[in-house]
């Protein structure tokens, strides 16, 4: 379980400074997590660990994929633009 964890930290760290991709965290994670519910058993507390991990880093990825809104091209325009009648916003 620790291990597991540790390896956890370990892609968090390393994703932040660029080396290792999300995709590649979550690979590892996945490889880690089959090997310790082989090895201490599928309801163990330690597969259970290595999953949610697994489950965590899909929903960093997931997040960040949302968070990479594409900007339309009014958007880009109004705010080079932003007192054209277009982008003017009216409270009623």
């Amino acid at each position: 379980m620790t291990a597991t964890y540790d390896r956890f930290e370990t892609a968090n760290h390393s994703e932040q400074n660029g080396t290792k991709t999300i995709e590649q965290a979550i690979l590892e994670a996945i490889a880690e997590a089959r090997s310790a519910c082989e090895m201490n058993g599928d309801g163990s507390s330690n597969c259970a660990v290595a999953w949610d991990i697994v489950e965590e880093l899909q929903a960093e990825k997931s997040h960040k994929q949302q968070a990479k809104h594409s900007r339309t091209s009014l958007e880009s325009f109004c705010d080079q633009n932003p007192g054209a009648l277009e982008c003017l916003i009216y409270d009623v």
